[in-house]
């Protein structure tokens, strides 16, 4: 349906409200470029790309899910493959829209929500010393006069490192043991950036900044991320996700995928293969205490709040259903409200809309990763359609959003600034891997897969009106 004059009005003034100018001919132009839905044959033969896409060999997936929205409508959906993967035909089962998927690093936006909910409960500042919240001195031994805000833990400037093996540790270890000398993880200072990269002003993304994000959260709120989350953005948005699958409900539990892997002529489950046993209530699976070593169980009862949130990678760990990316959209594309509910305020959203950081090549002022990094505001960034991070091959079309990458998942929240069209997916595992040279874009610095998703979607129904 065509969008009247009355909406282009409202949608120039919510533009406004997202840090944009948008002018008469901008909103014509949106106007002009609001499709009709698809012809069945359209349809037909674009169902038929991504049913391409799985497979078991090459840049294949065993399983997808694609949601996208036009003129904040659903449009389109395709869902394809499998979400477990069983020579037992009762376990062999498909993506569906309710699939439960590890959301990999959109995780991060939900991080990001929560904080910037306390900001406007004035609770947080985003300028605000995050050592303050925390408890301990955070300071990069190199720039030891420089505060290290909320906002750089946010948009990843913060010069705080992954360190060599690891960026969670087991709950009953103390966060700061990465960032005091002569605690157990200090190794050497190995999670904070060495002298050239000053705080607030060098990007390099970072899992860890999001653990302590999520800790923060805990010493604010005096609750346990993971139940705090649930209670709060999540409740907000009507999702009954969860970074703790033993506490799913039972009916959730039993729609929880699994991420694969290729190897030896087989996809090997990578992560939540629980062959339908849900673990004991308040139980988590972690790594004790490096990426190298195996994974154990811990009880969470005696777990204390504000310690170290990793435990729940809140950079990477919400288990999230398609039906629920949507409701998350949703929220993108109407200023920060669903369901008649403001969950994060216009002006806040608009700020995580903003670019905290953008590369510069000149001055080599952080990591591009290739070019698929140009600019990062506050958990979410742009996609430029002109530059090295273009979405789509033969339209210049800008998205704002997050991707995700882990185990074999691939994932993304999108929307595309100045409309309220984007899109949501999550494709289940990879049969090369993701750093080998295969796995590389064709026209971006995205990957292989990221660019067949989304030039799919924008060429089908966000480029300009012919």
């Amino acid at each position: 349906m065509l969008p009247t004059k009355k909406f282009v009005s409202m949608l120039c003034v919510s533009l406004a409200l997202l840090g944009g100018s948008f002018t008469t001919a901008q909103a014509a132009r949106v106007k002009a470029q609001a499709a009709a839905p698809l012809s069945p044959q359209a349809k037909a033969a674009l169902d038929k790309e991504f049913d391409a896409m799985i497979g078991n060999s090459g840049t294949k997936v065993p399983g997808l899910g694609v949601v996208v929205y036009k003129d904040g409508q659903k449009v389109y959906s395709r869902f394809a493959g499998r979400r477990k993967i069983s020579s037992n035909p009762a376990w062999n089962r498909p993506v569906t829209p309710d699939t439960r998927f590890w959301g990999a690093s959109i995780s991060k936006e939900f991080t990001g929500y929560s904080i910037m909910q306390l900001v406007g409960q004035n609770k947080l500042k985003l300028d605000g010393d995050a050592g303050t919240y925390l408890g301990f001195k955070l300071r990069n031994p190199n720039y030891p006069n420089t505060p290290i805000t909320v906002r750089m833990l946010l948009s990843h400037t913060s010069s705080i490192r992954d360190g060599n093996e690891a960026y969670s540790l087991p709950p009953f270890y103390r966060l700061q043991s990465y960032f005091t000398p002569g605690y157990e993880f200090w190794d050497g200072g190995s999670h904070f950036a060495p002298a050239g990269q000053a705080p607030g002003a060098y990007f390099d993304y970072c899992n860890l900044n999001y653990g302590l994000l999520a800790t923060i959260i805990e010493k604010v709120s005096g609750q346990r991320f993971d139940l705090y989350q649930k209670s709060h953005i999540l409740k907000d948005l009507d999702m009954q996700a969860d970074y703790v699958p033993a506490n799913l409900g039972k009916a959730q539990f039993a729609n929880l995928g699994t991420p694969y892997r290729h190897r030896d002529g087989a996809w090997v489950a990578q992560t939540d293969d629980f062959q339908g046993k849900q673990p004991p209530a308040n139980c988590i699976r972690a790594h004790y205490p490096l990426v190298s070593s195996p994974m154990t169980w811990f009880n969470l009862k005696r777990y204390k709040p504000g310690n170290n949130a990793t435990i729940f990678a809140p950079q990477g760990g919400l288990r999230v259903s398609y039906n629920e990316l949507e409701h998350t959209l949703q929220m993108l594309l109407n200023q920060g409200r669903y369901n008649g509910k403001q969950v994060v305020k216009p002006e806040l959203l608009q700020q995580m809309l903003t670019p905290q950081w953008r590369y510069n090549a000149a001055t080599k002022n952080g990591d591009n990763y290739g070019g698929s990094i140009e600019a990062y505001g506050l958990s979410l960034y742009p996609l430029y359609g002109n530059g090295t991070s273009r979405p789509c091959k033969d339209y210049a079309i800008d998205l704002w959003g997050h991707t995700g990458e882990a185990y074999g998942m691939m994932t993304g929240i999108f929307m595309r600034p100045g409309t309220r069209d984007g899109f949501v997916y999550m494709l289940n595992g990879t049969a090369i891997d993701e750093s080998s040279a295969a796995a590389g874009g064709k026209y971006s610095g995205n990957t292989i897969w990221e660019e067949q998703v989304m030039d799919k979607v924008c060429r089908n129904f966000f480029a300009p009106a012919k």
